[in-house]
C-alpha cells in the first residue's frame, strides 16, 4: 500500500481593499451615515423654518404630518438598498459602476413622482424633493468609488 501526502495549503480571505487608508465597506457606510445625517438635519432645519412637512393622497382626507423617525428610516433604507444593490452588482458583472449609476438615477427620478402625487404645500414638495437628492449626492460618490475594480 502507498500512501501519498500533501501539504495542506492554508486558505485566507483576502485583506479587505482599502480606500485611501479606509476599507470599502467602512466607506460605503459613511456614506449611508452621512445621507441620514444630513437629511435628518435638513428636516429639522425645515421644522424651524416653518416647513409642515404634511402629505396628504389623494381622495383621502385625513393628512400624514412626516416626523424625523420616518426621514431618517428613509433615508436608511434606502441607503442600505443603494449599497446593496452595488454590491450585488459588482459581484456578477464587470461594469457594476456603470449600471449601478444608471440605477441610482433612475431611481432619484422616480422618487419625484410620488412627492408631486400627493398633496403637499410648495414649501413642503421643495424640501422633499432636496432630501431626495441629498440622499443621492451623499451615497453617489461613496458608494460608486472603485465600484468596479472588484469585478475584475
Amino acid at each position: 500500500m502507498t500512501t501519498t501526502t500533501s501539504p495542506i495549503i492554508a486558505r485566507t480571505r483576502p485583506a479587505s481593499r482599502t480606500v485611501g487608508g479606509t476599507s470599502r465597506r467602512r466607506q460605503r457606510a459613511l456614506g449611508v451615515a452621512a445621507a441620514v445625517a444630513a437629511n435628518s438635519l435638513l428636516y429639522l432645519v425645515g421644522r424651524a423654518a416653518g416647513v409642515d412637512f404634511t402629505l396628504t393622497d389623494p381622495g383621502a382626507t385625513q393628512a400624514h404630518p412626516l416626523i424625523l423617525p420616518e426621514i431618517a428610516v428613509f433615508s436608511l433604507v434606502f441607503g442600505l438598498l443603494g449599497w446593496g444593490a452595488l454590491t450585488l452588482l459588482e459581484r456578477f458583472t464587470r461594469h457594476a459602476r456603470a449600471v449601478w449609476s444608471g440605477l441610482a438615477g433612475t431611481v432619484l427620478a422616480a422618487s419625484f413622482v410620488p412627492v408631486f402625487i400627493e398633496q403637499a404645500t410648495g414649501d413642503t414638495r421643495l424640501m422633499l424633493c432636496v432630501l431626495h437628492v441629498v440622499v443621492a449626492v451623499a451615497l453617489l460618490p461613496m458608494l460608486r468609488h472603485q465600484a468596479g475594480a472588484a469585478a475584475r
